[in-house]
């Protein structure tokens, strides 16, 4: 076993490192890799390798603090985990790590570093062959979709006020929100805002999977997601998290995609009571654990800012 820490990747690094998160996918029914993290992976970014003879056994992405890693299944439970996970806690310092899905072997390893289980997202889902509740817009207030060239400044600064205290979401800067767009999955028309006196004041942002893991009896359907919805604080009270959370599931269900899920923190209690009346179940939980270290006021995400 041997390890390769790249500050850039190499063509044939990324497409061997992405090969190794598609087979873990596939084995586990749950994506390995977080979208920052494969974000950050296409396009080359640093990584640490661990390498079984010639092959490349796993994947380590770092972003600050945060960080996040995959081995492949046929190579688990030879200490590659382990080994990158110490590689990049040495890089970090101190180290916070998603376990997608909370699998027994993720945690295990977690647990065996003495990493602690600190922060939770609930993945929930609704299918959309039955009916919607319908749209009510309150007066003064106009819904429309996306303008690429005429929306991104406005939409980066209502996104930094309905995500002032978030520790990923809110320091999103045009940048960040032009990457996703290069994307093949974004499409204007899945992109909703909502006006008022021709400002902004919220958006909803729908996805689709073109094929979700495998698991779960769900392997290869396509999938769509509330992937991001915020409301700027000044439009608190009005009702817009129902509003632009319903009209993206109108969008979705008429695309003909047969299911949707979404990220809601385990603690928002208020999200999850309004996401479980609009017809959504807890389906499975996306863990962070954090290396030891003096206690600190960690801001819990909520993925959704309603």
């Amino acid at each position: 076993m041997s390890l390769v820490v790249r500050e850039r990747l190499t063509d044939d690094e990324v497409i061997a490192a992405l090969e190794v998160a598609e087979e873990a996918s596939e084995a586990d029914g749950v994506r390995p890799l977080g979208e920052s993290s494969l974000l950050r992976l296409r396009d080359g970014g640093g990584a640490v390798l661990a390498y079984d003879g010639g092959s490349l056994a796993g994947v380590g992405i770092l972003d600050g603090d945060s960080g996040e890693l995959v081995v492949r299944p046929a190579l688990r439970r030879r200490g590659h985990g382990r080994a990158i996970a110490t590689a990049l806690l040495g890089q970090a310092g101190s180290l916070k790590a998603w376990a997608h899905g909370e699998l027994p072997g993720a945690v295990a390893l977690a647990r065996s570093l003495g990493f602690e289980r600190f922060r939770a997202l609930w993945k929930m889902r609704r299918p959309l062959g039955g009916p919607l509740p319908e749209i009510t817009t309150p007066p003064g207030v106009r819904l429309r979709t996306f303008e690429v060239g005429a929306d991104e400044d406005a939409w980066v600064r209502v996104n930094a006020r309905a995500f002032a205290d978030h520790p990923e979401q809110g320091r999103w800067t045009r940048a960040d929100l032009e990457r996703r767009q290069r994307e093949a999955w974004f499409s204007p028309e899945g992109f909703f805002l909502a006006e008022r006196n021709g400002e902004l004041i919220g958006f909803h942002w729908t996805k689709v999977h073109a094929a979700e893991a495998a698991g779960r009896g769900q392997g290869g359907a396509a999938l769509g997601e509330v992937y991001v919805v915020g409301v700027d604080p000044s439009a608190q009270g009005l009702g817009l998290g129902r509003l632009l959370t319903l009209a993206g599931l109108h969008h979705l269900k008429s695309v003909g995609l047969p299911a949707v899920m979404l990220y809601a923190d385990e603690s928002n209690a208020p999200a999850i009571a309004l996401y479980e009346k609009l017809g959504f179940a807890h389906w499975s939980t996306d863990a962070m654990y954090r290396s030891p270290r003096p206690a600190a006021d960690d801001p819990l995400p909520d993925g959704h800012r309603l």
